[in-house]
């Protein structure tokens, strides 16, 4: 089943007209875009992606709801579905740059790399300048396994300096296509402007790891934990080291004893 008979807002009339009978629809408008924005950065994307639903059903224009819902299913790995509500949104939004590079990104990671780039140069060439189009332009070219992605990334932390979101989404970026070095730089960076995100410190754990720095992602998954405790990556991201120090410890052993 489709995920989109969840997210379209018009597939609820009942509980929409209840909710507008109930409470005010700007202060829950309002009230749920907080929710949604507040879900997206501790990387509950399922739920933002719900929170985003919700204000579509008081405001089936608001930009940022249909945006925030692409940018989630990108997020949560769901390519299709992130190109196709793209091009709903688009419907109501055709110039609107950051769903154009949305788009982009959704295609590049599908492996439809020259559509990718044809939507990231039109949104590019729309006016304004936000961190995310640069974001997507920078994803869009590793996508197609281009070199020059240092001067869009910076162009995105440069529109957004002191702002430890975009340097975490960039981090997330460069950590989907295995740069774990340059992600790692940008989670520190980002766990200096905001140290008590647990997420910075997920990811800074997680790539640590993936580069075998098992010490120091131990110390990054047990800041996570300490800021919010039960936190799954981070007891997910233990697990694996203390497994991998158990195999590491074995195959020791095992060549000792074999002679080698």
């Amino acid at each position: 089943m489709s995920r989109f008979g969840n997210l379209e807002f018009e597939s609820a009339p009942e509980r929409s007209v209840s909710l507008r009978q109930h409470l005010h629809p700007l202060s829950d408008e309002t009230r749920c875009l907080t929710e949604a924005r507040s879900a997206f950065g501790t990387a509950e994307f399922e739920s933002a992606l719900r929170w985003y639903g919700r204000v579509l059903e008081f405001n089936p224009i608001s930009l940022e709801a249909w945006s925030g819902q692409v940018k989630a299913l990108i997020e949560l790995g769901q390519y299709r579905d992130a190109k196709v509500w793209a091009d709903k949104a688009l419907e109501k939004f055709p110039q609107a740059p950051d769903l154009l590079a949305a788009k982009a990104v959704s295609l590049g990671r599908l492996g439809e790399t020259d559509a990718a780039l044809a939507f990231s140069d039109a949104a590019l060439e729309r006016p304004g300048d936000s961190s995310y189009v640069w974001l997507a332009r920078g994803d869009v070219l590793l996508a197609r396994r281009e070199r020059q992605v240092e001067p869009c990334f910076d162009r995105a932390l440069q529109l957004a300096p002191g702002d430890w979101m975009v340097r975490w989404l960039v981090a997330r970026v460069r950590a989907y296509w295995k740069q774990f070095a340059a992600a790692l730089k940008l989670a520190q960076e980002a766990a200096a402007l905001a140290p008590d995100r647990f997420v910075v410190w997920v990811l800074a754990g997680q790539c640590q790891a993936a580069l075998g720095l098992a010490a120091p992602a131990t110390g990054s998954f047990h800041q996570a934990l300490a800021l919010h405790p039960g936190c799954r990556p981070a007891e997910e991201g233990l697990t694996a080291l203390q497994s991998a120090g158990l195999l590491d410890r074995l195959r020791t052993g095992i060549r000792r004893w074999i002679g080698r």
